[in-house]
């Protein structure tokens, strides 16, 4: 096979990456800071559920995937999956450190003029916290092509990583080659869209390099 051979069907492929590595990115990020919150609103909690989260960050991501496979079977959502599991724990862990940086005493004077939760969280908490949730997200946006990727290596009928794993079978390397080039670029859209809102929600002096 050659590298202009339509059996690859590559804008398959390249969608089913993209969603893949947007699916399960976007995902994590709602329901990590979703967690983060919740955990932030009562102390019972951040006490019983952050070290849980810990210790299951601890997990190799990348040995699940195969159990996701067999219960999910092949597809777009065990790979979706896989993505949101690697890039969630980076998330929701620097989530819970920013809504924690508040200042206490700030939070106490707005109590006092009968703030509500929503209030305090959307006025205080989330602007001091979007440096922390924008470093988490950068970081994640990294990780989510790997999960992605290897998720289509270990069982997949479509996306980049299952036709490299074809191309590899017929040693065309040119394929291969352009398959890696087009998973960076993916990603490379990935880690700019969130630079670029991340340049336009917080100011540059609050900004976590």
């Amino acid at each position: 096979m050659t590298l202009t051979q339509a059996s690859y069907n590559w804008p398959s492929h390249v969608v089913a990456t993209t969603i893949e590595v947007f699916g399960g990115y976007l995902l994590a990020v709602v329901v990590g800071i979703a967690l983060a919150l919740v955990t932030s609103w009562s102390r019972w909690l951040s006490l019983t559920l952050m070290p849980l989260l810990v210790t299951l960050n601890m997990i190799p991501k990348i040995a699940l995937a195969p159990l996701f496979i067999v219960w999910l079977s092949y597809g777009v959502i065990p790979n979706i999956i896989i993505t949101f599991t690697i890039c969630f724990f980076p998330i929701v862990l620097t989530t819970a450190r920013g809504l924690k940086e508040v200042e206490p005493d700030l939070i106490d004077l707005v109590r006092t003029v009968k703030a509500s939760r929503w209030q305090i969280f959307s006025k205080i908490q989330l602007p001091s916290a979007l440096p922390y949730i924008f470093s988490g997200m950068k970081v994640a946006s990294v990780f989510a092509v790997a999960g992605a990727v290897v998720g289509e290596f270990i069982g997949s009928e479509k996306g980049l990583g299952n036709l490299m794993l074809s191309a590899q079978a017929t040693m065309d390397t040119d394929a291969m080659f352009m398959a890696v080039i087009l998973i960076t670029l993916i990603g490379v859209l990935l880690y700019g869209l969130v630079f670029l809102l991340e340049h336009l929600l917080v100011v540059r002096d609050a900004r976590l390099d």
